[in-house]
């Protein structure tokens, strides 16, 4: 009996390497588009015509118990993590499973299907937001730049927006990746368990206008360090699900990241939560950005082309930057007094077409039927030559 259950283990090991090697086999190579900076005589300005009264805080990524308890999130229920998120002021609670759309709340105007895609070794994870299905394909043993490509052009028929998660997690993803990656929608810069600037600043310098995506991640709300610690910003008039997602399609959000000490009490994050600044201006006079909130900031920093420091401006609540004819883009940050900081969506430069669009990669099909044709050949040599050596060992085991 042993021995029966060993050989059908070591044959469906045998099964699973051959699936995964094959998947591996027929990944297209990709030819790149060359990183272009933003240019052009426009400034686009994604918060154009916004107001302080329809900031909408929300959070895509929090896990709950699924697939039997054995993925992180096993603590947490739906209704444990309404409560908490309620009480913290979020008004979108998308609960993001590990290939799973969490179908709470389903029948609620505000209700989000949002799943988190990936179960690599590397964490080569993705933020599905407005997912119509789970994709079960993966590169699961190690991802080049190709094998990155093809899976956002996978999941991006399957969903509204998608979202790199946690890039700097296990160092999935370098920020030189996102030079060139194309066809995904933003990137999680802040999460629970990594914070991943310079990654997003590397897509805006190569003229990729990704939005940001801020999220707690959490796996453990009984956890007091996991929640409330950051959130975004969804700037719509109207609270539904749709309405959510077609605005930050449309960059009108922000990340915020809300300063807590270790181990601060619930009570401490509520009246925080309750007390946050409000974003009230983010406008363009001409070649001017103008930036307002409704308290006193430590400082406002305007950040542009690979991540430099254009301005800053300290101890007030507006702050003001005229746009150079040099600057690519221009993002701004918020820190206030408390440490509390808020990151916004980059005002840039185009040509009056589309401030979202860039160059696709494509599939260089050449290159890809030379590795497959080059790596089925030696697969199948390699399992030949274990064949006909089981065959010669059988044979002298029975002389």
């Amino acid at each position: 009996m042993i021995r029966f259950l060993l050989k059908l283990i070591l044959y469906f090991l045998i099964a699973l390497f051959l699936v995964v090697t094959v998947e591996y086999l027929i990944s297209p190579v990709y030819i790149f588009p060359k990183p272009v900076a933003f240019s052009g005589r426009q400034l686009f300005n994604p918060y154009d015509g916004i107001d302080s009264n329809y900031w909408r805080k929300g959070n895509f990524q929090i896990q709950s118990e699924a697939w039997g308890g054995i993925t992180d999130g096993r603590k947490n229920t739906n209704e444990a993590i309404d409560s908490i998120y309620g009480l913290l002021g979020y008004d979108i609670i998308a609960t993001s499973d590990y290939q799973k759309i969490n179908r709470h709340g389903e029948g609620s105007d505000i209700y989000i299907p949002v799943y988190e895609h990936g179960y690599g070794i590397h964490k080569n994870h993705h933020v599905m937001i407005g997912a119509d299905k789970v994709i079960w394909t993966d590169y699961p043993v190690f991802q080049t730049m190709h094998h990155k490509q093809h899976m956002v052009n996978i999941l991006r028929p399957t969903c509204e927006l998608v979202f790199i998660a946690h890039p700097k997690l296990r160092l999935g993803w370098a920020a030189e990746d996102m030079t060139w990656l194309t066809n995904y929608d933003g990137i999680e810069v802040l999460n629970g368990y990594r914070v991943s600037i310079e990654h997003w600043d590397a897509a805006l310098s190569a003229g990729k206008n990704v939005r940001i995506l801020a999220d707690d991640d959490a796996h453990d709300i009984s956890n007091i360090n996991e929640v409330g610690r950051y959130c975004t910003f969804i700037y719509s008039p109207v609270l539904t699900g749709d309405g959510i997602v077609d605005a930050m399609r449309e960059g009108k959000a922000f990340g915020a990241s809300i300063y807590r000490v270790w181990g601060e009490p619930m009570d401490e994050k509520i009246k925080k939560a309750n007390s946050l600044p409000k974003l009230t201006k983010v406008e363009l006079n001409g070649d001017t950005l103008t930036v307002a909130v409704n308290k006193t900031a430590a400082i406002f920093r305007f950040i542009g082309q690979e991540g430099a420091v254009l301005d800053s401006v300290m101890n007030t609540g507006e702050a003001r930057y005229q746009i150079k004819e040099s600057d690519t883009y221009v993002r701004t940050e918020i820190h206030f007094p408390n440490r509390t900081a808020y990151y916004l969506n980059p005002v840039i430069r185009y040509d009056g077409g589309d401030p979202w669009g860039h160059e696709f990669a494509r599939i260089d099909t050449v290159r890809t039927w030379i590795l497959r044709i080059v790596g089925f050949a030696t697969l199948i040599f390699v399992l030949l030559n274990i064949y006909y050596l089981r065959k010669r060992m059988v044979k002298r085991a029975g002389r």
